[in-house]
């Protein structure tokens, strides 16, 4: 039997299930991204805390239509990899919030702790502006060389009308 020939064995076969109510999930104990595009800043040595510097995130430039008409919002989420997260610090599920040891521990979750499960970071930031297939943006905690997995624009959606937050 040629392969041609199989797939349209396994497609009928699949069409056969869906017309019963068989339902096919997707193996969704593992999730594969690739990265969008990179954080490029203006020194390696930048202190990625200090909320003032501008960094570019440069996506892939066949990407570059995707953000047409992200210039009308004032901020975008910027989604990245945390790729300097040690193995072990995937595993601490307990930390001090805020590095402050005078604090009794916390569950990760509570925390906006770096080292996570899924070393997925999430930054508000203000957008500067667009060029090409590079956003200028203020206020990314992300490394030079970050990859970057999305961009979401912030809107109404996205603001609490009221939060609690520890002290």
């Amino acid at each position: 039997m040629r392969p041609t020939q199989i797939q349209e064995r396994v497609k009928l076969f699949l069409r056969k299930l869906q017309a019963i109510g068989v339902i096919l999930m997707p193996n969704v104990n593992k999730i594969e991204v690739e990265p969008i595009g990179f954080v490029k800043r203006t020194s390696r040595d930048e202190d990625v805390k200090d909320r003032r510097l501008i960094s570019r995130v440069v996506l892939k430039n066949e990407l570059a239509d995707g953000l047409d008409g992200v210039e009308e919002f004032s901020h975008v989420f910027i989604i990245f990899w945390l790729h300097k997260i040690s193995d072990y610090e995937k595993t601490v599920l307990k930390v001090h919030p805020k590095g402050r040891v005078e604090l009794p521990p916390v569950g990760i979750f509570a925390t906006r702790a770096p080292n996570r499960p899924n070393t997925i970071g999430l930054t508000l930031v203000e957008l500067v502006k667009r060029e090409e297939n590079s956003l200028f943006v203020k206020g990314l905690d992300a490394f030079d060389g970050t990859p970057i997995l999305d961009i979401k624009p912030y809107d109404s959606w996205d603001a609490a009308a009221s939060f609690d937050v520890p002290k």
